[in-house]
């Protein structure tokens, strides 16, 4: 009787034990405010979207400081939107690029060009079709603005995953091949935590990068369709076209207190997650922090309600979906001769579906434009071209010892993210009308002095991603190089410049794009009734993009894409077969 009675109380006080573990606690009840906050601010913006669209013309945008909040909660939805499709879009693409050697031939050249197609480029074509899709709805013209804001977005991240799985470390992948590991374990074991840490930086960079474009996917002018969508973006081109100061400084003010709640909120949560997967054999010295992050650690009942979706995407992880590396191998040797005919169908086709459309794109243009049109869209490619190397170039010698600083100091790069953050999405739209006045006070050259106005928004990819490079830096790799007494160009030529070498490639080849893309807001600056043009193949696009005159876009998006695919093919894409054969930390 006496053991029985011990049993009961035994067991008694691990069920009270488990009870306790599960009653919420003053953190769940801070985490269930946090979420509660954001579903009903979510639902209240997804109604909000869905209105007929005539309200958009019975209750024009309004420059009343009481609607910013309304605003702000309209754009960081559209960017949360397009935040979300660009990530399914760089673990499907990137991975498919990086895995299969025949699929890469095509989504490579395929970034290269969509990434160098201006954001107005786009929206030409998506406006009509999107509204097509829901007539008399906002939700057309939103899933527009969405989509416009997914292409500033989507490249930089994908460009980003496919480089970090062609630089896992070879011992850490003939590790898991050892051991027997499929496709799919591998990926979710070994190569999507390597990448985890540079792709968390990038999205970052891409959101910050959305703010960029929000004017002209939110501000939407095609030909004699004009869609003003409620939102920041649009409050600023209100407040530019009526010279507003105190309007463009609310909305100023609107997108710091945006920027820093969600990184706060969101991004600095997930760098300290993401720390864990850094690459290194030696425990870093500091790790970055998150007051979020330590709060959902410290939960109760909201980690007992997470811990089935989380043993469940555990199993799913562990799952045989793909044959093992060995399997792969043997099959691999049994079919090479087969291999080999198909990747020379695989290449016939794709010069044979490239020549045809390059044929039918110069059939099309040929009926409604002539060759002086093609001389002119060609020179003002030339020019952007120059504009571009010369930008990259002083941005580079900036921001890499810049970058590298601050990414081997964890506590300076956690001050450092939301100012950083805040600096990439400041839109350049804001600062046209000091450059406007200056350049007019002065009489300055518009060709030169408005030049600058296309990095503004750019050279953040080249910091961000030299801060994520430094940041994944191994600390036993450091140590070495002290322990070596390596120093000043040594230290840089041997040490630092190899392990970063594969971000900063990551981050020139998406700034020296989105460069390009920029131009087309760069190069046709306005003020008011004041505007001012830097010859180029930007303020061409614009210009014919506002002019609603398709056969001219479609000239200087095909001329802007033969520019940034050369410029990627002769010097960007040697130079990543660089760093993937040479620059790995193996």
């Amino acid at each position: 009787m006496v053991f029985l009675a011990n049993d009961r109380r035994e067991r008694s006080a691990v069920a009270a034990l488990a009870g306790a573990r599960i009653l919420p606690n003053g953190y769940d009840l801070a985490a269930f405010a946090f979420i509660a906050a954001a579903a009903y601010l979510t639902l209240h913006g997804v109604a909000e979207m869905r209105a007929p669209l005539a309200g958009l013309s019975t209750a024009p945008l309004s420059l009343d400081p009481a609607y910013l909040p309304e605003y702000a909660l309209r754009t960081t939805l559209r960017m949360m939107a397009a935040i979300v499709a660009s990530l399914v879009f760089t673990f499907v693409i990137a991975t498919l690029a990086a895995k299969s050697r025949r699929a890469e031939k095509i989504i490579i050249p395929a970034l290269d060009i969509l990434q160098s197609v201006p954001v107005l480029g786009f929206l030409t074509f998506t406006v009509t079709f999107f509204m097509g899709l829901f007539p008399g709805s906002q939700l057309g013209a939103e899933c527009a603005s969405i989509f416009a804001i997914f292409t500033s977005q989507a490249w930089n991240m994908a460009f980003s995953f496919y480089q970090s799985l062609r630089t896992v470390p070879r011992d850490l992948d003939e590790v898991s091949r050892g051991f027997g590991l499929s496709s799919w374990q591998r990926f979710w074991r070994l190569e999507a935590p390597f990448a985890a840490p540079g792709l968390v930086w990038n999205t970052m960079m891409s959101m910050s990068g959305g703010w960029f474009f929000v004017v002209a996917s939110e501000a939407i002018t095609v030909g004699d369709t004009t869609v003003q969508l409620p939102g920041l973006g649009s409050w600023l081109a209100v407040a530019i076209d009526k010279q507003d100061f105190a309007a463009v400084s609310w909305a100023v003010f609107a997108m710091a207190v945006v920027i820093l709640l969600y990184d706060q909120l969101l991004f600095r949560p997930i760098v300290a997650w993401a720390d864990k997967f850094r690459f290194e054999q030696t425990a870093g010295q500091q790790k970055p922090r998150s007051w979020v992050y330590s709060l959902i650690r410290r939960t109760r009942l909201l980690k007992y309600v997470t811990t089935p979706l989380a043993a469940a995407w555990g199993r799913l992880m562990l799952v045989r979906l793909l044959p093992t590396s060995r399997a792969v191998t043997k099959e691999r040797d049994g079919r090479r001769a087969v291999s080999w005919a198909i990747d020379i169908a695989w290449y016939v086709l794709i010069v044979v579906v490239g020549a045809w459309s390059v044929w039918d794109a110069v059939s099309y243009l040929s009926q409604t434009l002539s060759w002086a049109d093609v001389w002119i869209a060609f020179a003002g490619g030339f020019v952007t071209l120059i504009r571009v190397v010369v930008l990259i170039a002083v941005a580079s010698v900036i921001w890499v010892p810049v970058g590298v600083w601050i990414g081997l100091r964890p506590a300076v790069a956690e001050r450092v993210q939301p100012l950083a953050q805040f600096l990439a999405a400041f839109p350049a739209n804001v600062l046209f009308p000091v450059a406007v006045v200056a350049i007019v006070a002065t009489g300055a050259s518009p060709n030169i002095w408005l030049s600058p106005l296309m990095v503004l928004g750019t050279q953040w990819y080249i910091l961000f991603n030299v801060i994520a490079g430094a940041s994944a830096f191994p600390t036993d790799l450091r140590e070495a190089s002290s322990v070596y007494r390596l120093r000043s160009w040594t230290w840089w030529r041997r040490v630092m410049l190899p392990g970063i070498f594969p971000y900063y490639v990551t981050g020139a080849l998406t700034a020296s794009g989105g460069s390009w893309n920029a131009s087309i807001v760069a190069e046709l600056a306005s003020w008011g009734n004041t505007k001012l043009e830097a010859f180029g193949l930007g303020s061409y696009i614009a210009k014919a993009t506002e002019a609603g005159d398709f056969p001219r876009v479609i000239l200087g998006i095909v001329v802007m894409s033969i520019f940034v695919t050369l410029f990627n093919r002769t010097l960007w894409r040697p130079l990543y077969v660089f760093a993937e054969r040479r620059m790995r930390l193996d």
